[in-house]
């Protein structure tokens, strides 16, 4: 198995959804973790935009990122920080995601961006209904004193 061959059976077979996008946004790579997160096979993922994958009120605030990304080549979401947004499956539910973001030069698409994204909404739901607890206790303690 040559190298090329090894790297394309690890990220074809990661848990955690790899995908990259040309620099228009039309994705180019959709793994079997991506089939899993969002319902899309990668047939139905391949040459679309990722519009797909967002949701609609925030696809303004992406689309400026993205090209700010594209045009200086950089992303703050790479090795230690990651990026946490919604994000829409196919039967239209939103999912809390979590992702680091690279970039890279491809030789037939140039300028890509390569993210690797996870399923965080337990997480998410999580922190949501600690803070919802501490508001309560916080709003509880205020009242009685």
């Amino acid at each position: 198995m040559s190298e090329a061959e090894l790297f394309k059976s690890i990220t074809d077979e990661s848990p955690d959804a790899v995908i990259w996008a040309d620099a228009e946004g039309i994705m180019r790579y959709w793994n079997r973790g991506a089939e899993e997160l969002f319902g899309w096979t990668s047939e139905q993922a391949l040459g679309q935009m990722m519009d797909m994958i967002i949701p609609e009120n925030l696809r303004d605030r992406h689309w400026e990122g993205y090209h700010r990304v594209m045009g200086g080549g950089e992303s703050r979401y790479g090795r230690r920080e990651l990026l946490k947004v919604p994000a829409l499956r196919s039967d239209g539910t939103r999912v809390s995601i979590e992702f680091t973001l690279q970039m890279a030069e491809h030789p037939t698409h140039g300028h890509i961006a390569v993210a690797v994204l996870r399923d965080a909404s337990d997480a998410f739901n999580e922190m949501r209904a600690l803070r919802k607890r501490v508001a309560e206790l916080e709003a509880g303690a205020a009242a009685a004193s």
